[in-house]
Formats: C-alpha cells, sequence, structure tokens
C-alpha cells in the first residue's frame, strides 16, 4: 500500500511516499480502507520532533510509528475475531494509526458510524479537534445556555468546533480572530466577533463564564482579567516556538495557580473517547455541526498538507483525500 513514511525527525521533506505492508490487525482491530486523514498541528510536531521534551515517547533517535496522522475516515475493509460493533463495508470514522496511508489499522472503540449527510472528507477532520471542543466545553466547562462563552483562535480546527458546539449548548459565542475571518466566524454561529488586530479582549471590561484560548498569545493574568469571578479558562494552546517545553510550562502554571484563586484554570490530556465521538456524531447528522475545511490536499502531497499547518494560519481544518471521494457525497471549503 501507499504511505506516507517518516525515518528522521525535521521539515516536510522528510515524509515520503513509499510502498510498504499493509498493516495487521489484533481481536479488538478494524482494518480501514482510508478515504481521506485529518491534518493537526500534533502530527506536525511529531514531524518536527517537537517539543524536544517528548522525544522520548516519540522515539529516541527516530520516530517509532513511521506513518503519521490519526484523524481518519474511510470503509471497513476487516474486522478482529472479538469486534463487534462494526461489519465489512460500514463507513466510519474517528481516530487510526498512520492514518496517512491507504489503509490503517484502528481500536474499535475509537470509530463511530459516518451520518451519511457527512462527507469523508469532512468525517476525517472531527477526532481530535472536535474531542478537545466536546472535552473543553461539556465534560470539564460543563457550559450550557445563557452563558458568556469567549474562544481565542475561534477560525482554528478546534476553534470551529468550539464554536458550534457551544452555539449549540445554548451559550453566547464571542469569538476571537483576524479580520479575514470575521465572516466565517458568524457563518458558523458566533453571536460577537472581535478582530484581535482591533481589539483586546482581556481589556475592553467584558468577562466571560467561559474562555477556551487556542493561541496562548495572552498571558494567563491577562485572560483572567476577561473571566468573571468564578469562569473557567482553558489553556490549550500548543505554542511550538518553545521548542524545548511547548505549552507544557504555561499547563503547569495554570495548574498551579488554579490551586489560589477563585476562578478555575482547566488542564487536560485529550484521550480518544467511544462518548466524545459518539457525542460528535450525533451533532453532525442533526446538523448542529459542520466541519470547516480549508484545503484539501492529494496523499501524494500531504506534506505540504503538513507545511500549511504547521505555519499556523488554517482556517478550519486541513484534510488528505487518499481513496476517491464516494459517489454522492461532496465537501465545502473555506473560502
Amino acid at each position: 500500500m501507499k504511505a506516507l513514511v517518516q525515518d528522521t525527525y525535521g521539515a516536510a521533506e522528510v515524509m515520503e511516499l513509499r510502498e510498504i505492508d499493509r498493516p495487521e490487525i489484533g481481536p479488538d482491530q478494524v482494518l480501514v480502507r482510508v478515504c481521506a486523514a485529518g491534518v493537526n498541528p500534533a502530527d506536525w510536531a511529531v514531524m518536527s520532533g517537537l517539543p524536544y521534551i517528548a522525544r522520548p515517547i516519540y522515539g529516541l533517535p527516530r520516530p517509532k510509528a513511521r506513518v503519521r496522522g490519526t484523524d481518519v475516515s474511510g470503509v471497513v475493509e476487516a474486522i478482529g475475531s472479538d469486534v463487534t460493533r462494526f461489519q465489512l463495508g460500514d463507513e466510519v470514522f474517528g481516530s487510526a494509526k498512520g492514518s496517512y496511508a491507504e489503509f490503517a489499522v484502528a481500536a474499535q472503540d475509537t470509530l463511530v458510524l459516518k451520518p451519511a449527510n457527512v462527507s469523508f472528507e469532512e468525517a476525517a477532520s472531527v477526532a481530535m479537534a472536535g474531542q478537545v471542543a466536546v472535552l473543553a466545553l461539556i465534560r470539564h466547562g460543563k457550559v450550557g445556555p445563557g452563558q458568556n462563552v469567549l474562544v481565542n483562535g475561534a477560525s482554528g480546527g478546534i476553534g470551529t468546533f468550539a464554536v458550534q458546539i457551544a452555539k449549540a449548548l445554548g451559550a453566547h459565542v464571542t469569538a476571537v480572530a483576524s479580520t479575514r475571518n470575521q465572516e466565517l466566524l458568524r457563518s458558523i454561529g458566533a453571536d460577537d466577533v472581535i478582530d484581535y488586530t482591533k481589539d483586546n479582549f482581556t481589556t475592553n471590561g467584558k468577562q466571560y463564564d467561559f474562555i477556551l484560548d487556542n493561541v496562548s498569545n495572552h498571558s494567563l493574568s491577562d485572560l483572567r482579567r476577561a473571566l468573571t469571578p468564578t469562569g473557567m479558562l482553558v489553556p490549550n494552546g500548543g505554542n511550538f516556538t518553545n521548542r524545548w517545553f511547548a505549552g507544557g510550562g504555561r499547563t503547569l502554571r495554570a495548574v498551579i495557580l488554579s490551586q489560589f484563586v477563585g476562578q478555575m484554570l482547566q488542564t487536560f490530556i485529550q484521550s480518544d473517547e467511544l462518548e466524545t465521538l459518539e457525542m460528535l456524531r450525533e451533532l453532525l447528522a442533526a446538523g448542529k455541526v459542520t466541519p470547516v475545511i480549508d484545503r484539501v490536499y492529494p496523499l501524494a502531497d500531504a506534506h505540504m498538507a503538513l507545511d500549511h499547518v504547521g505555519a499556523g494560519h488554517a482556517r478550519g481544518k486541513v484534510v488528505i483525500a487518499v481513496a476517491p471521494r464516494a459517489a454522492g457525497t461532496a465537501v465545502a471549503v473555506a473560502a
């Protein structure tokens, strides 16, 4: 099978399209014929070997997993002997190992059925960014009707999901992004939009019950100023400009500070959970959440997709199209 393979850390040029063996599955695993794969900043980070402190996890002196990609959509090609949730031919999406390839392996509980109203490209963009948004807003933030929610970095992958999910929960949503993304954010349901090139939301006197910060362009003390006295902040930005620790130091400071203030500074590690994937599937099927797709690249140009995401200016999600699109599906790309 064709796959995008990485033998060493570095820039996108280290990724090579090669023929490799099709992966084997275990008893509780599913082999997915990949139709599309989502691209995440985490994929770029592993490709680059950043932050350096994580290299013992990624692999020393080279990555343990040679094929990048976790977000996936496709068709069930084979199932292990203990798999009960899927049948051959099912259209699925979720998380897999090495989705930048024609076939990828997934545990059955990291996949759900793809809604018929969602394209493979759209479905491939959901797993990581969508689950972060659900975990932040629902599990930790317990956001509900009437609350004031602010999403900083609202035009990115996590941000576009967070705006729509917060709106579906009945919150009043304020989205922060650059000038060019104002119309996009209004179109996906933002009640108020702040252009960060003209207005600083941490100094304009307004306060919010919940802030999801995907950018890390304000200090924790500045962000707390924009919170209500009992509000919650989730500092989620990766900040890979710090090549040793990325956002690790900021996360640690948030954990320590939260012990001494009335406001809640919540941190968490994203994990694949069947419950959150099912919740996202229901939101997609009901039309309450529609993935925002910036660009779609063929597998042969997947290194360019990683470059684009690594530059930090993607609007919504970037997707790699691996197999031909299924008949009757279509994908809307952000203008």
